[in-house]
């Protein structure tokens, strides 16, 4: 056997050719904007703050490049992988999480943080991926086994959720967490009753925080009466668009990174807007859609309810947070301090993002022929589901 023979029937090669690389490359192109709009945004407010003007874009660089290999390596992982991650996330997620309860760093009245010797930890941005997958499994096994409480359990686990991210309070976080819960029981076959029903009750939560929660109380009336309240923030991030225009300023010449304290993280897309210009922020929107839209078509055609709901999950809570962000920041819905996926700064925001996408690819990835019969049935011992007949 010749050695490209051998370096072509390699993992590596496998990979490459099973993966998808639309997505991939997308996801490359997001980390490199966020290298790009960390050198842009990040100096300005470490000044701000008496660090070093490069503290916040050395340690993006470290948090990016941890985030590519962690997109790489799960990406490359069986389904079976991809479960057995998800489970375990979950379990050390929910636990972490609890844990910021009592050990946790508090920051503007909220415990979402676990401080470590160089970086603190969200952990709830883990939940995110891992819940989403072991909640994809937890519904299709109860399809092979006939008394499998996966439903029951799913909710069980949701509620767990619910109680921690309420305790925090993480109100953004638990928003998402939930609609990508509705998402996958409706691509489940959730009967549109029941969806009905649910939207209902987060609508009804969605009152009941407004209520209980004054941080949620004056962000909606500041986004509901834009002359009451203060709105330094919002009107500082919309005239930097204004100041942009189509082409931006530059880079570097922008003004608004010197105003605002969370320009290298939440208002990230602000400092493209008014250095970069309308047409980048545009492509920026245009890589998101890539990555979600080019998923969703792809699990058109799959057939493993499995895959099929767990990717969906994981993209929806991709594509939501970023419409958060990019909302909050125009003016759209009310503000809430969420990142921009791998473009803000963040550590554990970058790694959570790359926990998703790497487990988009595997799940999405092309199985075909043997390999594909072993990796379904062998491993799991789950009895999956078998590939309709063509």
């Amino acid at each position: 056997m010749s050695a490209s023979s051998r370096v072509d029937t390699s993992k590596v090669a496998r990979w490459w050719r099973s993966v998808d690389r639309v997505t991939l490359s997308a996801t490359g192109v997001l980390i490199a904007l966020g290298y790009i709009l960390m050198l842009a945004a990040s100096p300005a407010v470490a000044s701000r703050i008496g660090a070093s003007r490069d503290m916040f874009i050395l340690k993006q660089v470290i948090f990016l490049s941890i985030a590519g290999a962690i997109v790489l390596a799960v990406s490359s992982l069986s389904l079976t992988g991809v479960r057995r991650l998800a489970l375990i996330g979950s379990v050390v997620a929910l636990a972490a999480t609890a844990l910021t309860l009592v050990h946790g760093v508090e920051i503007k009245g909220a415990r979402r943080w676990i401080a470590l010797p160089l970086m603190s930890v969200q952990p709830s941005e883990f939940l995110k991926p891992c819940f989403a997958v072991a909640t994809a499994w937890l519904l299709a096994r109860r399809r092979t086994q006939r008394y499998f409480p996966g439903l029951l359990l799913a909710f069980g686990v949701f509620g767990v959720i619910l109680m921690l991210l309420k305790s925090q309070p993480d109100i953004g976080m638990l928003s998402v967490i939930t609609m990508v819960f509705m998402t996958q029981l409706f691509v489940d076959g959730l009967p549109l009753f029941f969806v009905a029903a649910g939207v209902a009750a987060m609508g009804g939560a969605f009152m009941m925080a407004y209520i209980v929660f004054p941080h949620v109380r004056s962000r909606v009336e500041r986004f509901l009466h834009p002359n009451v309240g203060d709105h330094y923030q919002i009107d500082t991030a919309l005239r930097a668009f204004g100041n942009g225009g189509l082409l931006g300023r530059g880079p570097g010449e922008g003004r608004v990174k010197d105003l605002l304290p969370d320009a290298h993280a939440d208002f990230v897309f602000a400092v493209a807007g008014e250095e970069f210009g309308l047409l980048v922020c545009l492509g920026i929107v245009c890589v998101f859609l890539v990555i979600v839209l080019r998923t969703l078509l792809k699990l058109m055609r799959e057939d493993d309810p499995f895959v099929i709901v767990g990717a969906s999950g994981l993209v929806t809570g991709f594509g939501l947070q970023a419409f958060v962000n990019m909302g909050s920041t125009l003016h759209l819905i009310p503000t809430k301090g969420m990142t921009l996926p791998l473009i803000s700064y963040g550590g554990s925001s970058a790694m959570s993002i790359a926990l998703t996408i790497g487990m988009v690819l595997a799940l999405t990835r092309k199985r075909v022929g043997s390999n594909a019969m072993q990796e379904r049935y062998q491993p799991a011992g789950d009895a999956l589901y078998r590939r309709r007949a063509a």
